[in-house]
């Protein structure tokens, strides 16, 4: 099976970390042997209006390469172009989080481009032949004109071969970091406002007025490759965000065995329930620390790799392979007079 994959996040020389979960979603499907070709719309280099530039730029690879599927890697502008040209393969499009939720604690002109964006994502999904949400949360920002029978939950899988336990004394040793010192790791977005980067700076200063020597750590540009030596290095991961689809750290957190802090948001909730030595805190200084606190000074990592191996890059390969032969199943039958099953309105989704 041959796949247009089109994204917008790609890792590049010049943002070695941007859409490294694309970049591995890739890899499973390649390992999985479908024959992927990947187009980088590069926002970054070519400007937003690159997206309006999209559709004859899928048109040419879909005449050279002629996949069976093209599946859009993120919503908003570029996945509405994408599913509104005609004569395309059957278009899949997975929504990630902001993509549907917006970003609404950044600036007026930031908050006008993302709504316009998730009016965009709205159109794309009930457009496109099928539709991936990497977290259920995200079902109820679909819209409810987009059936239910298309939709799928699949989140974005982890390299579980690289994101493994290692010795933390020794990856602390690496990275130069204080031996006697409680360390918490927080992934930044380059400051995005919707991370609270204030609420988690706030919650490890009251963490280290209990008497604690703690410092934080912000994951900020390191190269990917040096990821699981941070977090393994790293006593606790702290999530202070006011909104996320599925976070990917978190889920590498838990495969490196670090205790996760957290306040509700996403699929944190249900990544961490039942695990021993995860939290999940209110959205205040006080007790974000006191968790924290707990973590540290117990000092256990987690048990919980048995439980992550449906994450992995191989499990959810397989997942979208499925999804796609259906779509493709679906479109022939379409194409050969059979209309396939009644579409059901009722809002159920179908989780792989």
């Amino acid at each position: 099976m041959r796949i247009l994959a089109v994204t917008n996040l790609y890792p590049s020389a010049e943002a070695p970390a941007s859409g490294v979960f694309i970049e591995q979603q890739i890899k499973g499907l390649l390992d999985d042997g479908l024959d992927v070709r990947v187009l980088l719309i590069d926002r970054r280099r070519e400007g937003p209006l690159t997206y309006y530039r999209v559709g004859p730029r899928v048109q040419k690879e879909v005449a050279h390469f002629a996949p069976d599927l093209v599946h859009v890697m993120y919503g908003g502008v570029m996945a509405e172009q994408v599913v509104r040209e005609q004569k395309l393969p059957p278009v899949v499009v997975t929504f990630h989080g902001s993509d549907l939720l917006g970003e609404n604690y950044s600036g007026v002109g930031r908050k006008l481009v993302s709504r316009y964006g998730v009016y965009c994502s709205r159109r794309a999904a009930r457009q496109a032949r099928g539709v991936i949400v990497v977290a259920r949360h995200l079902v109820d920002a679909l819209g409810s004109s987009v059936s239910a029978e298309k939709v799928r939950v699949i989140p974005c899988g982890i390299d579980l071969q690289r994101f493994q336990p290692r010795d933390p004394v020794g990856c602390k040793k690496e990275l130069g970091w204080a031996a006697n010192a409680a360390h918490v790791l927080f992934a930044s977005a380059n400051g995005d406002p919707v991370k609270r980067p204030d609420l988690a700076r706030a919650a490890v200063e009251e963490f280290a007025r209990t008497g604690t020597q703690v410092q934080l750590h912000v994951l900020s540009g390191v190269p990917n490759v040096q990821v699981p030596v941070w977090l393994n290095a790293s006593d606790a991961l702290l999530l202070t965000s006011h909104h996320e689809g599925s976070p990917t750290i978190v889920k590498e957190a838990l495969a490196c065995g670090l205790p996760v802090v957290s306040v509700k948001a996403g699929d944190v909730a249900e990544q961490i329930a039942q695990i021993q030595g995860c939290y999940l805190a209110e959205a205040t200084p006080t007790d974000l620390a006191l968790k924290l606190q707990w973590v540290c000074q117990t000092g256990r990592r987690l048990d919980c790799r048995d439980r992550i191996q449906e994450l992995s890059c191989a499990a959810i390969a397989q997942k979208l392979e499925a999804f796609y032969k259906e779509i493709v199943g679906r479109s022939e039958q379409a194409q050969n007079g059979f209309p396939g099953h009644q579409l059901r309105q009722e809002r159920h989704v179908y989780s792989s």
